[in-house]
């Protein structure tokens, strides 16, 4: 892994609560091997819903622990609104 260029990490879709912890623990081992960014493509949730607000919180809860760097790629406008209005923009 170069860690100067950004690893990729896939919410799939559909996605269910169950798949948030698994993706923290992949968004982890970027980390663990080198990573210092992480770009998380959202882009193909179709819904934006409760399960897809837990993974960006948690998600960037995992990134901030681990002392590296979380953007989110390819956030329809649902759930921009939604992680606006729940302060996770």
């Amino acid at each position: 892994m170069n860690p100067t260029e950004p690893a990729l990490l896939v919410v799939p879709s559909p996605l269910a609560l169950a798949d948030v912890p698994p993706l923290c623990e992949r968004l982890r081992t970027l980390y663990a091997a080198g990573a210092r960014e992480v770009v998380c493509d959202v882009g193909g949730l179709v819904r934006a819903d409760l399960a897809a607000v837990e993974v960006v919180a948690r998600l960037r809860l995992t990134a901030r622990r681990a002392g590296g760097r979380l953007s989110i790629r390819g956030a329809g406008p649902g759930l921009v609104a939604l992680l606006r209005l729940v302060g996770l923009e």
